[in-house]
């Protein structure tokens, strides 16, 4: 199955309610690589790396679980393999 990149960034209420920690948690259910970071816009940021399908199942486990806080998800597809990415981390 190719890989995909995709970057997401999340806004709302996304920060100081455990967003990134839920966010990696979720993650490490899925087959993706990438990271999670807190945006000085007080947006959240996701670059997640795998499968279509799989990357579609973790944006789905975070909106299920933590949707509540979000008020708006924009996407971005990007090449894969620069840089790479060995897991899924928080970023500072």
């Amino acid at each position: 199955m190719p890989l995909v990149r995709r970057r997401y960034f999340f806004s709302g209420h996304v920060q100081g309610v455990g967003f990134r920690a839920t966010c990696r948690h979720l993650a490490g259910g899925y087959q993706v690589l990438g990271h999670v970071r807190n945006l000085s816009d007080g947006r959240v940021e996701l670059l997640a790396e795998g499968s279509s399908a799989e990357i579609d199942r973790l944006i789905e486990a975070i909106k299920s679980e933590m949707g509540h806080y979000i008020r708006e998800t924009t996407v971005h597809d990007e090449p894969c393999g620069e840089p790479a990415l060995t897991s899924f981390a928080i970023r500072l």
